[in-house]
């Protein structure tokens, strides 16, 4: 399953609505890092997309729930479960680094 793409309007339906856990990663198109980490984030909802939804929202263009989180730093990714931030973690890392996290929070 390949990563999906949430806005401030859909937020609530897509990320804190829903019946499994989703790892939203707040990026923008001006970060570098946030680029570096694309890849890795599209393999690893292929590989887990059964366990977990992998969002991405554009905090230049939704400035709204980045604000209401308190989205300083990108890139960031943030695990929900049950409608609640249950995990973060800040900055680019290796595949294998981000999907061993991932794993362990799930």
């Amino acid at each position: 399953m390949a990563t999906v793409n949430v806005t401030d309007a859909s937020f609530k339906s897509d990320v804190l609505e829903s019946d499994k856990p989703v790892l939203v990663d707040f990026w923008a198109e001006w970060c570098g890092p946030c680029k570096m980490i694309a890849p890795a984030l599209e393999e690893i909802s292929e590989e887990l997309g059964d366990k977990v939804t992998i969002a991405k929202m554009d905090i230049m263009e939704n400035t709204g729930v980045p604000g209401e989180i308190g989205v300083q730093s990108i890139p960031l990714m943030v695990l929900f479960k049950d409608g609640k931030p249950v995990a973060q973690k800040l900055g680019a890392a290796p595949k294998s680094q981000l999907k061993g996290w991932l794993e362990s929070e799930l």
